[in-house]
């Protein structure tokens, strides 16, 4: 399809003679499925030409004045529908939504302006955007198709839908509908934002060490990227990404599928380490986490990762359970990212919460870990070992009645004060509800200490320890 469209621009098409083909990508449009008030502004021209002969031959001046009222009046209409189906609901948010999606790609923002010039009635300058966009971007196939779905405009009615088997043809190719699938999830974006002054529900608290979170909603083939400021986490950008051709919900190896659940970006590779099926690097993350282990799931190497240079993005499910995206988006990525500090969600759909509920939720959760700091200090095991599973596991050591947990963090505390410092709370609830609590402590007289990450379990209303890492 790429190299027709191409022909198409190199050789000022003649129109009459490619009508079939361009008549049959029409059919099969991004365009028109993505934008659906866009097709009835894209004949505003038509219209306004047909109302324009009928006046002529009245040759009547108030006819004439009243068909061009009626037809402006028309065209508005149009353009009301246009924008009510292709635009944020308010000024605020659509100003937001650009800002962020101007932010994420150049490429994706470009895309939407052809889809919304296209959506007012403005088709030939969005047919001259949609040709500098292939132009800059020629892997971009969403956009050849956006690009020939505008080309297929200019043909004259009469030259269209002639190619039956050709048309049908086209609907059913699985390489289409993904691009249709594609453009649908760019677009849905674009009209449904995250609520201004909201976080993902995952987030409850996120320590400063912390300047970026990751989270990526499957059901939108999104992934937002959080800044961690003094103004609290605020999303700076969001990009379209691809994830496992079989869905989501990781449960083996070899299945597929891209892991729901709260991680942490591990390490970045160098692209020039890896082949060029990957494209501009990769960041892994730590699936399978201690939750993934205690429910028996399996596999690993869950990355990040860009796509091969022929290939700008890839359709909404085609990874074997990575995160995919574009070279360029994934190039910003890759300059925010901290190892070892940034949180990723993978979710089926982000639920987006104020961030005073988050912090009312967190509260709960601290109430809990600092009774469990108050158990230490008094260093009574008996007390202490209430807040511990009995299948409790330190790093790779295995439960607690197998070795003396209880007892080394009574030592370890040796009944003095502590601070507890840089706390984050990431919280994920399906089957269960767990939260997974990252800090440092201090002790009094101290400069320094352990960081830890911890693993928790609500069981009923009492929060159980079922995991401990000690990171330094």
């Amino acid at each position: 399809m790429a190299d027709i469209v191409r022909r198409s621009r190199l050789r000022p098409p003649s129109l009459r003679r490619s009508a079939n083909m361009l008549a049959a990508f029409m059919t099969a449009s991004a365009l028109l499925l993505a934008t659906p008030g866009a097709a009835a502004a894209s004949t505003k021209p038509a219209s306004a030409k047909t109302s324009s002969a009928k006046a002529k031959a009245a040759h009547s001046r108030p006819a004439a004045r009243e068909a061009k009222a009626r037809t402006k009046k028309a065209a508005a209409a149009d353009a009301r529908t246009a924008a009510a189906k292709g635009t944020p609901r308010n000024k605020a948010a659509a100003a937001s939504s650009a800002a962020a999606i101007q932010q994420a790609s150049s490429a994706e923002a470009r895309l939407i302006a052809v889809y919304e010039l296209f959506g007012r009635g403005q088709a030939r300058p969005a047919l001259a955007k949609a040709r500098d966009l292939v132009r800059d971007y020629p892997n971009f196939q969403l956009a050849q198709l956006v690009y020939a779905d505008l080309l297929a405009t200019q043909v004259p009615p009469a030259h269209a839908f002639s190619d039956a088997t050709g048309i049908a043809r086209l609907r059913s190719d699985p390489a289409m509908a993904d691009l249709r699938e594609e453009s649908r999830r760019r677009l849905q974006a674009l009209r449904d934002r995250p609520p201004a002054g909201t976080v993902p529900s995952q987030f409850l608290a996120l320590s400063t060490r912390s300047r970026y979170a990751i989270a990526v909603d499957a059901s939108r083939s999104r992934l937002y990227l959080l800044e961690n400021s003094d103004k609290g986490l605020q999303l700076v950008a969001d990009y379209y990404v691809s994830v496992g051709k079989s869905g989501i919900g990781k449960a083996t190896e070899g299945d597929a599928r891209t892991p729901l659940g709260v991680y942490y970006v591990t390490s970045s590779l160098d692209p020039k380490s890896l082949r060029d099926f990957y494209g501009a690097g990769a960041l892994p993350i730590n699936y399978p986490n201690p939750y993934d282990v205690r429910r028996g799931k399996t596999g690993s190497g869950i990355w990040l990762h860009g796509t091969p240079p022929q290939q700008f993005s890839r359709a909404p499910l085609a990874s074997d359970g990575c995160v995919v995206m574009a070279n360029p988006d994934l190039k910003q990525l890759l300059r925010k990212v901290q190892i070892g500090a940034t949180p990723v969600v993978t979710a089926p759909s982000l639920q987006w919460i104020s961030r005073p509920q988050a912090e009312k939720e967190a509260q709960t959760f601290t109430s809990a870990i600092s009774a469990w700091k108050d158990a230490r200090a008094n260093g009574n095991e008996a007390q202490l070992k209430k807040f511990y599973l009995p299948d409790f596991q330190r790093n790779s050591k295995k439960n607690i009645d197998g070795f003396s947990v209880l007892h080394d963090e009574v030592e370890y505390a040796q009944g003095k004060r502590v601070q507890f410092k840089d706390m984050s709370f990431l919280h994920w609830r399906d089957g269960d509800d767990t939260m997974v609590a990252t800090f440092g402590e201090v002790f009094e007289g101290e400069k320094s200490g352990r960081t830890r990450r911890q693993y928790w379990l609500r069981q009923g209303s009492e929060w159980k320890l079922f995991h401990e890492e000690i990171l330094g």
